[in-house]
């Protein structure tokens, strides 16, 4: 049996949620966080605002989801330059952040 992906899950509040600030959020993570080596998946997109269901968090502007195959991968991505350039760039604008990682399968 193979090691877990890593599911690395990040959900930021941004100081200003305007389209434009959160479309600067966007670029950004297609600028700095695609292509890093192990990455199964990288989607990143904003929140839906049509789903107000009582379980919807509502509390975030932009979702960040990348999928490594393994920890290790993930644990590289983390000190990479890219990375470390992005939290740099991007670190002001943010009022919140929360970060969900975990273990996954593959179905």
């Amino acid at each position: 049996m193979s090691e877990p992906l890593l599911a690395h899950n990040v959900y930021f509040t941004l100081n200003n949620n305007s389209p434009a600030a959160r479309a600067n959020l966007l670029a950004a993570c297609r600028k700095y966080l695609t292509g890093h080596p192990g990455t199964v998946l990288f989607a990143c997109g904003t929140l839906e605002d049509g789903l107000r269901r009582p379980v919807n968090d509502l509390e975030f502007d932009v979702g960040l989801h990348i999928v490594f195959e393994n920890k290790a991968a993930h644990d590289v991505y983390q000190v990479s330059s890219r990375h470390v350039q992005f939290v740099e760039e991007n670190k002001p604008a943010w009022k919140k952040v929360r970060v969900f990682d975990s273990s996954v399968e593959r179905a």
